[in-house]
């Protein structure tokens, strides 16, 4: 799975690797996690990156609470709270590593994962707009009352999962999609023909064009190594993070 991650790279390179504009002040996160506002492409506005809250909350849900992380590529276009996410909301999350954790003796030791020597990278992602139901506003004295127009719309993001790589295999059953540099915008707008194909490389192990955007990440461009168990800890969010231990 991924359930934290890292963008740590400046505002420039991003804008830069992904043809995009920040919308509003990005800061670099070592140590991304759920419930936080992370920077995000949407299909809706290819040329922002906005941040969105990780944790995608279905339109239909009755209320913000229990946002899903994750959604596996092979039920994706079954489950309720993805589906339709799937078939127009995608989105483009931007990384340069994420961690897992392996069981040792002593617990679980936290790993960092990258791709080539730390460059930035896109995780597949579906986004969603969750608005509240509008609620009455108290009566005044008159009697008078109506609903609060107040209420924002909160906009959600879930990474999507696949099966591992030989690398990541060693670490955890599951690691998220990277999706091919050069390809990115593809999965924003190959709507119908993913739908298919993805369905085609669960139930049959095939791998027709463009299913191999959903595919593991090929090991042999990635590498892992070993950091702080500070990373643990969601509030720890600093340089020394992504630093490799012994």
């Amino acid at each position: 799975m991924c359930g934290r991650y890292t963008v740590t790279a400046s505002a420039t390179e991003l804008e830069a690797r992904f043809d995009a504009t920040f919308e509003d002040e990005f800061r670099p996160r070592y140590n991304a996690a759920p419930g936080q506002a992370l920077p995000v492409i949407t299909n809706e506005r290819p040329g922002a990156i906005q941040h969105l809250e990780w944790g995608l909350v279905p339109r239909w849900a009755d209320d913000d609470s229990g946002g899903l992380i994750n959604a596996r590529v092979e039920t994706v276009t079954e489950k309720p709270s993805f589906a339709a996410a799937y078939e127009s909301r995608r989105c483009l999350v931007p990384a340069d590593g994420f961690y897992e954790w392996k069981p040792v003796e002593s617990g679980k030791r936290p790993y960092r994962v990258t791709v080539g020597e730390g460059e930035p990278f896109a995780m597949a992602g579906l986004w969603e707009r969750w608005t509240p139901t509008e609620k009455q506003t108290a009566l005044d004295e008159f009697g008078g009352g109506g609903p609060d127009r107040s209420v924002e719309p909160l906009e959600t993001f879930t990474v999507l999962t696949t099966e591992p790589n030989d690398l990541v295999a060693d670490l955890h059953h599951r690691m998220a999609v990277i999706l091919p540099e050069g390809r990115e915008r593809e999965w924003l707008t190959a709507e119908t023909r993913l739908r298919r194909v993805s369905r085609s490389v669960t139930s049959h192990g095939t791998a027709e064009d463009p299913g191999h955007l959903l595919e593991p990440y090929p090991a042999d461009r990635m590498r892992a190594y070993p950091v702080s168990r500070a990373v643990n800890d969601p509030a720890n969010d600093s340089p020394a993070l992504i630093e490799p231990v012994a």
